[in-house]
């Protein structure tokens, strides 16, 4: 499997070489060459086989076997997926895949180690140190801090925009040291995302650090995430049409879901839910795909105007609106509404969920009234003890705190200040590496 940026078609490169680029030199993303189809008879075998297993044979379809051998790939995914995904249902057509259960409680664990697992058999074979870039609205960076800490050739710089994440998300990746620099950015997480996509067109930056990106930029991050849809998919085993309520900000985890779908998963269609930065469900109105500065809301990781996915979902549906259109609704959300969804499922079900996952469930029920046949899954993407101020004044009671957050009640957050400006961000990391 050959890999190729956006742009330019004729400029193939391997699996290897797209892990390591991140982004292609002409600045856009990297896609494979075709999507691997996968046989009818493996979709029926699904609700028998170990996820594992699963993870594996839809992995091996995309990571060339001369760069990591069965064995090493197995090991991979294997440690990968030590942790479950339950699928918790509300009702007969409403069910929630909790994607919260891996170290930092929130489903970016998941891209997070298989990248680190990936790259650090990559370092190893090139005998080279790595620098990872990654920006993150908020739980992006937790999982790579996480997924990297420690990891034998390789260091991190996480890009956070100051004061825009939560204390319980910066102690998770400010706090470890090591190899893990957190940069306190003077900006919102769309400058942190420009600083890292202009890192790595700066030619005398790339020379002189073996640069590499740690967001769903890098394909080795959105690979992963198609297990989610097939865990989903056996723990379902259902006849009705299958649609999956995403919540959405750079899109990464609704592109993998359209990959699971375009390599033979039974997907009937995705709803893509996202909070007032509507570009998405706005693009999917007029056909007019509008940047615009991020808004801050209560479900902080979707706050993101300028999706880096969104080249990617377009190239798969071969650039075309109406394709887009056919498979994908968007629904936006205010804050007063993801409120209300926590409240309403709390005193229906007796369940809780974060503001994420609020906005996805708020997306779900939308389309459900419109096509009431369907089941629908909904991606609850991080735990909602995360999240405690929101919650907490919502349902007005308080919400146990997960044993993994109470250990960060201690840990200091030694962050180094970062201007927005490019030249400022490229000395610094001169400087550290």
């Amino acid at each position: 499997m050959n890999y190729h940026s956006i742009a330019n078609h004729a400029n193939k490169v391997s699996f290897q070489q797209a892990v390591i680029n991140g982004l292609a030199p002409d600045g856009s993303l990297y896609v494979p060459e075709i999507i691997p189809q996968l046989p009818e008879s493996f979709i029926r075998e699904l609700p028998n086989l170990p996820l594992n297993e699963v993870a594996y044979r839809v992995a091996r379809k995309f990571v060339d076997a001369s760069v990591i051998k069965d064995d090493s790939l197995f090991n991979i995914v294997s440690e990968t997926l030590n942790f479950p995904f339950p699928l918790v249902t509300l009702n007969a057509n409403t069910h929630i895949l909790e994607l919260f259960h891996g170290p930092t409680l929130a489903f970016k664990d998941v891209g997070a180690r298989f990248l680190a697992r990936v790259l650090r058999h990559v370092a190893h074979s090139l005998q080279r140190e790595i620098t990872v870039l990654v920006a993150t609205s908020g739980d992006t960076g937790g999982a790579v801090a996480s997924g990297f800490y420690k990891v034998e050739g390789i260091n991190v710089a996480i890009l956070y925009p100051s004061g825009l994440v939560s204390k319980l998300q910066e102690k998770q990746f400010a706090s470890l040291g090591h190899n893990i620099h957190a940069l306190k950015v003077d900006g919102t997480f769309d400058d942190c995302q420009r600083l890292v996509k202009e890192a790595f067109v700066d030619e005398e930056l790339r020379k002189r650090l073996f640069l590499t990106s740690a967001n769903s930029i890098n394909i080795a991050r959105l690979i992963p995430q198609t297990f989610y849809y097939f865990s989903a998919w056996q723990s379902l085993q259902t006849t009705q049409p299958v649609v999956f309520s995403v919540p959405s900000g750079n899109v990464g985890n609704l592109t993998a879901g359209v990959i699971a779908q375009k390599m033979g998963l039974p997907i009937h269609a995705f709803v893509a839910a996202t909070n007032s930065n509507s570009i998405l469900p706005e693009y999917l109105d007029s056909g007019f795909f509008s940047p615009q500065p991020s808004r801050q809301t209560i479900s902080n990781a979707m706050d993101v105007g300028n999706p880096s996915n969104f080249p990617r979902l377009k190239h798969f549906f071969n650039n075309s609106y109406q394709e887009i259109k056919s498979s994908i609704f968007g629904y936006a959300f205010s804050d007063d509404e993801t409120r209300e969804a926590i409240h309403q499922v709390y005193e229906q079900y007796n369940y809780v969920l974060d503001p994420h996952g609020a906005v996805g469930y708020c997306g779900t029920k939308k389309y459900l009234a419109a096509f009431p046949q369907a089941c629908s899954v909904v991606l609850e993407t991080a735990h909602p003890s995360k999240f405690p101020e929101v919650v907490e004044s919502i349902l007005q009671q308080p919400i146990p705190l997960h044993p993994a957050l109470q250990a960060l009640d201690d840990h200091n957050t030694p962050s180094i200040a970062c201007s927005s400006h490019f030249k400022d961000f490229k000395k610094l990391l001169t400087e550290l590496f």
